[in-house]
Order: structure tokens, then sequence, then C-alpha cells
């Protein structure tokens, strides 16, 4: 697992530098997108069924307005329209630049 070393708000966007030396930078909008929380994607119960979930997938304008580390795993966000429960893991973030 990579890990960043530099993370710095860029205008609207995030820009990580990782431990191996490669630079990801994510605008604003669309890591408000990809959040992993059931806020945005809703859950699923034992037998498949969605519960919840936003659905929304335009957040121009949304800016990063404070992010935290959580454990040596991932990173926490707030966002400017109050969202601040996605959990993105080092993993996630790395493959959500990939797909950029």
């Amino acid at each position: 697992m990579n890990t960043p070393q530099n993370i710095q708000l860029i205008g609207s966007e995030l820009a990580i530098v990782w431990d191996d030396g490669v630079e990801s930078y994510f605008p604003a909008a669309k890591l408000r997108a990809a959040s992993p929380s059931a806020d945005q994607r809703g859950e699923r119960d034992i037998f498949g069924n969605q519960y919840g979930g936003s659905g929304r997938t335009d957040f121009s304008g949304v800016r990063i307005t404070a992010w935290e580390h959580v454990g040596n795993y991932a990173l926490r966000f707030d966002f400017s329209d109050g969202h601040r429960t996605g959990i993105y893991s080092y993993d996630y973030l790395r493959d959500l630049s990939r797909h950029s």
C-alpha cells in the first residue's frame, strides 16, 4: 500500500505526492462524487436490496475545506456542502487517480 507523503490544495484540486513519487490530482467535485460513504452510495442488505444513497453526481462548485488522516490507511475530507462521512482508503484514492 502506498501512503501520501505530501497533500495540498491547489486551487480547486487536491494534490497528493505518494511515497513512490507518483503525483495524483483530484478535482474537488470529482472526489465528492466518488465518496464511498453510505450517504452517497447507499447500503445493501443481506438480500442485495439497495437502501439510501443520494445518487447525485453533479457537485460543481463543491470545495474541499479540510481533511484528516484516518489511522494509517485513509483520509476523510470535509466538503463545502457539509459532507464529511466518506473514508477514502489510500488504495481507493490510488485507484481513482488511475481512472481519471
